[in-house]
């Protein structure tokens, strides 16, 4: 009689789901990963598809492609609903099956993170945030569309609010979008329009702390801050949005008119600890041990936004690295309990530094004891950028893009596309 090979569920198919599958083409185990999307997107450029730089098809590729090699791996476009740690089981709806019971004998959850509104749930309708590829279309689709509503708009209080941009969250999201969209009016949009003047749109930047990026060091923060400035972005420090409605927000004792508010400050992660009913931080993360196991269930482990690790005192950040690292760790652990091996030393991240830019030609760049900002921290960033795409043909694609945008300051994806109601 032939022994199957351990089946290993891997829920989600982001940074860390993805790379613990890859680091399993081995055939002494059989995959399983289950998404509720068929595609993994990149999602450190989902600004760059909000403000029209990117198609969603350049930071994006389809799961089942990018493992189509490994044969011991298949894909599952369904939505995971629970899992029963005791009877080793995921519950999954999947197209018309509803609670359907897959049994594994290893589980790595990858399941990312939300929105957090801070318990302010009413601002999820007028502040969305920016997660995925819808969310980053829709958001295109409005930016676009408010210059469209401004031309052949007469109130010049209604034009403004029209033209008014507010972004909370000074964090590198937030200033990664904030500079876009500013970017993208005084460039690409300056002489498109007739009756309003693109450039003079009002883009906001508020964040409740002292300055923006405040995971960098205070010496790049000064220099996001000048260059921010420079662009013409209203920044907004110590102050708290109160209130986030159809007419705009309120912050401090000022409401401020705006049509187009985007929420950046905050992430909450997947209901995983739930699932599991084991002890979680402050935040809902699911609390792991060095090994990115869960207490009492040794056969499961916890990757990315959806896990709490402390390393030398302090939490590990939710970014894509720790999640690559986190996955490839937890597959590696697997396989050498599969094969008999020892088990590996306990997970360590390697910080490769921090990056963020700041409108074209300006990023920011902290490693070890390298800080640097400017044009050559612009070209490390969109180096690094290109070479973290999934696929050759999306680095390909980026890259000319890109050159093509910078030369001649066009966005080629400026389309508003919606549904059509049927007349």
């Amino acid at each position: 009689m032939t022994t199957q090979p351990p089946l290993v569920v891997i829920v989600g198919g982001g940074f860390g789901g993805l790379a613990a599958a890859k680091e399993m083409k081995c055939s002494c185990v059989n995959v399983l990963l289950i998404d509720r999307s068929n595609h993994h997107v990149f999602q450190p450029l989902l600004y760059q598809v909000a403000t029209s730089v990117l198609a969603p098809g350049q930071i994006a590729s389809p799961i089942r492609s990018l493992l189509a090699k490994q044969a011991n791996t298949s894909v599952m476009l369904g939505n995971v609903t629970g899992v029963d740690a005791i009877s080793k089981q995921v519950i999954v709806d999947a197209n018309d099956k509803v609670g359907l019971t897959i049994s594994y004998d290893y589980l790595i959850l990858a399941t990312g993170a939300n929105h957090s509104y801070f318990g302010h749930d009413e601002f999820t309708a007028f502040a969305p945030g920016l997660k995925s590829l819808a969310d980053a279309e829709a958001l295109r689709n409005h930016i676009l569309e408010v210059f469209e509503k401004a031309e052949i708009e007469d109130d010049p209080e209604r034009r403004q609010a029209l033209m008014t941009f507010v972004m909370v969250g000074a964090g590198p999201t937030g200033v990664e979008i904030a500079s876009a969209i500013a970017v993208m009016a005084r460039t690409s949009l300056r002489r498109d329009f007739r009756r309003i003047d693109p450039t003079s749109a009002h883009v906001v930047l508020v964040d409740v702390g002292a300055r923006p990026l405040a995971t960098f060091s205070e010496k790049l923060s000064e220099a996001a801050m000048r260059r921010l400035t420079r662009l013409g972005v209203d920044v907004r420090l110590g102050v708290a949005v109160q209130v986030v409605d159809e007419e705009g927000v309120v912050m401090g004792n000022e409401r401020v008119r705006a049509k187009t508010v985007v929420w950046t400050a905050g992430v909450a992660p997947s209901p995983a600890g739930k699932w599991l009913g084991t002890v979680v931080d402050h935040a809902g993360r699911v609390r792991i041990q060095s090994d990115l196991t869960v207490s009492e269930h040794p056969n499961i482990f916890v990757v990315g936004d959806t896990a709490s690790l402390d390393q030398d005192g302090r939490a590990l950040p939710g970014v894509a690295q720790v999640a690559i690292q986190q996955g490839r760790y937890a597959a590696m652990s697997i396989l050498r309990r599969v094969r008999g091996h020892s088990p590996l030393p306990q997970f360590r991240y390697f910080d490769k530094g921090n990056l963020a830019v700041v409108g074209r030609n300006f990023a920011v760049l902290q490693s070890a004891g390298l800080q640097l900002s400017g044009f050559m921290a612009w070209l490390v960033w969109a180096f690094i950028h290109i070479q973290f795409l999934a696929e050759a043909s999306l680095r390909f694609s980026v890259f000319l893009q890109w050159t093509w945008t910078y030369i001649s300051g066009k966005r080629t994806a400026r389309l508003i596309i919606r549904q059509r109601a049927n007349d």
